[in-house]
C-alpha cells in the first residue's frame, strides 16, 4: 500500500509542478511486473486460447458440413417432390380427359337409350290405341247389329215386308262401312 501512495504521491507532484513528464525509472513504475505478468499471461493463456478457438473452429466447421448436408438432401427431396408433382399433375389431367370423354360417352348413351324408349313408348301407345280403336269399332258394330237384329225382329214381328226389310238391311250394312 505504501508503494501504491508512493507512486501517486509522486505522480501528483510531478503534475503539480506544471508539467507531466515521463518516469524513466524502471522499478519505480513497475513496468518489468507488469511486462512479466503480461508475458506470463500470454504464455499460459496462448495455449488454452488457441486450444479453445481450435475446438470452437472444429465445432463450426462440423456445423457447416451438417448444414450443408442437410441443404443438400433438402434440395435433393425438393427436386424429388417436384418430380412427384410433375407426375400427379400428369395423372390428374388424364383424369380430367378421361372423366370429360366418360361422361360425354355417358350423356350420348342415355340420349340414345332415351330416344329409343321414347320411340319404344310412342309405338306401344299407337299399338294400343289402334287395339282400342279396333275394339270400339267391334263393339260399335256388334251394337249396331243388334239394334239391327233387335229391330228387324220387331218389325218381323210385326210382319215386315220384303221390300222393308231389304231396306233395312242395306241401311245398316251403310252405316257400319262408314
Amino acid at each position: 500500500m505504501d508503494l501504491l501512495n508512493q507512486t501517486l504521491n509522486s505522480f501528483s507532484t510531478q503534475i503539480s509542478d506544471n508539467g507531466v513528464s515521463l518516469n524513466v525509472d524502471i522499478f519505480e513504475t513497475n513496468l518489468i511486473n507488469i511486462l512479466l505478468l503480461g508475458g506470463g499471461l500470454f504464455y499460459l493463456l496462448s495455449g488454452a486460447l488457441s486450444e479453445s478457438l481450435s475446438e470452437r473452429q472444429q465445432k463450426i466447421l462440423g456445423a457447416i458440413q451438417e448444414s450443408e448436408e442437410r441443404l443438400q438432401e433438402a434440395t435433393t427431396r425438393l427436386t424429388e417432390s417436384e418430380t412427384q408433382l410433375a407426375q400427379a399433375q400428369m395423372v390428374i389431367d388424364t383424369i380430367q380427359k378421361d372423366a370429360t370423354v366418360t361422361a360425354q360417352q355417358v350423356k350420348s348413351s342415355i340420349l340414345t337409350e332415351g330416344k329409343a324408349e321414347i320411340e319404344r313408348l310412342t309405338s306401344t301407345a299407337k299399338a294400343q290405341i289402334s287395339t282400342i280403336e279396333a275394339r270400339v269399332r267391334k263393339q260399335i258394330s256388334d251394337y249396331v247389329a243388334t239394334l239391327a237384329l233387335q229391330r228387324i225382329t220387331m218389325q218381323l214381328e210385326g210382319k215386315l215386308t220384303s221390300k222393308l226389310q231389304q231396306q233395312i238391311i242395306d241401311k245398316n250394312i251403310s252405316k257400319l262401312a262408314d
